[in-house]
């Protein structure tokens, strides 16, 4: 069996610190506009969960083209197809 690429297996890292960055900007700028540090963590995993789970979905979305397939199909052992 091969190994997953070390890109393979930092895509879910990827996607969680994008989400986090993004959290991050809401809110730090709730924070800054009302001053209310509760209100912040509020927006702040509101607003990460929210980019998760919307990332998330445009991936599902993504199909492979027909090079990315066959080279899917390659990876394959021959007793799975």
């Amino acid at each position: 069996m091969t190994q997953p690429s070390k890109r393979d297996v930092f895509k879910p890292v990827e996607l969680i610190v994008l989400s986090a960055v993004m959290a991050l900007f809401v809110g730090l700028t709730v924070l800054l506009s009302t001053r209310n540090p509760l209100l912040a963590v509020i927006f702040f995993g509101v607003a990460f969960i929210v980019v998760l789970v919307v990332i998330a979905m445009l991936v599902l979305t993504f199909k492979p083209n027909k090079d990315e397939q066959t080279e899917l199909d390659d990876e394959l052992p021959p007793s799975a197809h």
